[in-house]
């Protein structure tokens, strides 16, 4: 678990799973996803979160409140099988969440355990280029274009991340 001035994040549990399905069941989770909005694709989905904890050891992490559970959305280090590079990743899955900097300090302090608990040397965040709200949080971490990275597929970008001496 870690802590920021206002945020909790910690390993996703079987509680969060209406707070994930109804977001993934929305159009705000279009980005997200690959394939389209189903219940069972939700499922599977957060069966991945889950269990990138249990193969890993690490994942992205849920956020919450300080002092409170309710899921807010999800941020931290991602590394799927078959991913070209490690990655930080961030969520909102509640649209009441979005523009007071949530995912942005969920990010950094995931970021943060990344490089300095599970020793990365470097993290890009792979986003859709019509995500406006993502690239923002990815600029203000501190995050670059790399034109040259690999992608995790056709439809995204690669932002690179300062190197953990060169964190924003």
């Amino acid at each position: 678990m870690l802590e920021t001035e206002r945020l909790t994040l910690r390993a996703p549990v079987a509680a969060d799973w209406p707070y994930w399905c109804d977001f993934a069941l929305s159009d705000r989770s279009r980005f997200v996803r690959g394939a389209e909005p189903s219940e069972a694709n939700a499922w599977r989905a957060f069966g991945h979160m889950i269990g990138h904890w249990v193969l890993r050891g690490y994942g992205m992490f849920v956020v919450s409140r300080r002092g409170g559970d309710i899921p807010l959305g999800a941020a931290g280090p991602w590394f799927p099988a078959g991913w070209a590079e490690q990655e930080i990743g961030w969520t909102l899955w509640s649209e009441e969440a979005e523009g007071q900097g949530i995912a942005t300090e969920a990010a950094r302090a995931g970021r943060a355990h990344a490089y300095d608990t599970l020793g990365w040397h470097t993290a890009v965040s792979y986003i859709h280029p019509d995500n406006a709200a993502s690239i923002a949080v990815a600029e203000r971490l501190g995050a670059s274009r790399d034109e040259a990275a690999e992608t995790a597929g056709d439809d995204v970008r690669v932002y690179r991340h300062p190197t953990p001496e060169a964190r924003a």
